[in-house]
């Protein structure tokens, strides 16, 4: 590995450190600065000339502070001469902008895949994005991980015999059948109806979850309205108990708070892609779990690397059904 450089930009550090420390590299230093008139400026503090350089930066809150950053790193390290440039990016945020469904709107998601390629991107390593096709946005190879195997590891510790895996619409049904195959369980799914961002309605749950186990999985939990919503229809139905989990846990404007606040609710559970946006985290220690994705990022950086298949460790688990 010691042709390799990783950069880390003011995301989320301890992510990148710990993913170095997996691979047994350096954190190589980055310096950010701000010019008088507020403009950004990245300086990567070590030699790129002919090296396979990897940048970790997940897009989270000041979203546009980060972007900017990461865009820096990336043409700051072409123009060091690197011999290529790996966006490793946990979080996607510019993901949930996928799609044209009102005129005249922007496609964010496949706009900044252009701005990351032209400042000298030449592979993305991405977890969980919201929508597949996303995927499709990037003009350069994309590997695409979940986090599926990091949470089934998680709650195979439990009697898994009566759960039930809920997805709280049918967008992320496929998804919640794939971890259900991985726990044995069966599976269920919301009818949902979004309003607007923070507004959603959730008719009825399609599938058995009275008297059992329910595991409401999700990509991500921003607002934490849809979960909020799903859990009264829930209750409605009578599940024995419920448990959240979730790849991206963003947990914005006091989700987290509301959510530890449901009394049903047994526990919740989240990987590290983005840091938490929370100044006491042993406030929620009784209820929240936080799985680290580390070692599965350093993985597939060391088989980038080594030329090796990423997709023999993390293809969807359905390849792995067949």
């Amino acid at each position: 590995m010691r042709d390799i450089a990783v950069f880390s930009g003011s995301a989320h550090p301890g992510l990148a450190a710990e993913v170095c420390a997996h691979l047994g590299v350096p954190l190589s230093p980055t310096r950010v600065s701000r010019f008088a008139n507020d403009c950004l400026e990245v300086q990567l503090q070590a030699n790129c000339r002919e090296r396979d350089v990897f940048v970790i930066q997940p897009l989270v809150k000041p979203v546009q502070e980060h972007l900017v950053e990461l865009l820096m790193m990336c043409d700051a390290a072409r123009g060091a001469s690197a011999a290529r440039i790996t966006v490793v990016m946990p979080h996607y945020s510019y993901a949930r902008s996928d799609k044209k469904d009102a005129p005249r709107i922007s496609l964010g998601g496949r706009l900044v895949a252009d701005l990351l390629v032209a400042a000298g991107a030449g592979r993305v390593l991405a977890m969980t994005l919201h929508a597949p096709q996303v995927h499709g946005f990037f003009s350069v190879p994309v590997d695409h991980l979940h986090a599926l195997r990091e949470l089934a590891a998680h709650f195979r510790r439990y009697d898994l015999s009566r759960t039930t895996v809920v997805s709280p619409d049918l967008g992320n049904a496929k998804e919640a059948a794939a971890f259900a195959r991985m726990l044995g369980a069966r599976v269920a799914a919301g009818a949902k109806q979004r309003f607007a961002d923070d507004r959603v309605s959730i008719n009825s749950v399609i599938g058995d979850v009275t008297g059992r186990d329910v595991i409401v999985l999700d990509d991500e939990i921003a607002k934490g309205s849809t979960v909020l919503e799903l859990l009264d229809r829930l209750r409605e139905a009578g599940p024995r108990s419920i448990r959240v989990a979730c790849t991206h846990g963003l947990f914005a404007e006091g989700a987290l708070k509301r959510l530890t606040e449901q009394p049903d609710v047994l526990e919740i559970v989240c990987t590290n892609t983005v840091p938490l946006p929370v100044d006491d985290p042993e406030e929620f220690r009784g209820k929240l779990r936080v799985l680290s994705i580390a070692p599965a990022l350093a993985e597939a950086v060391r088989r980038i690397h080594n030329g090796e298949s990423v997709s023999a460790l993390f293809d969807a688990p359905r390849d792995e059904e067949e």
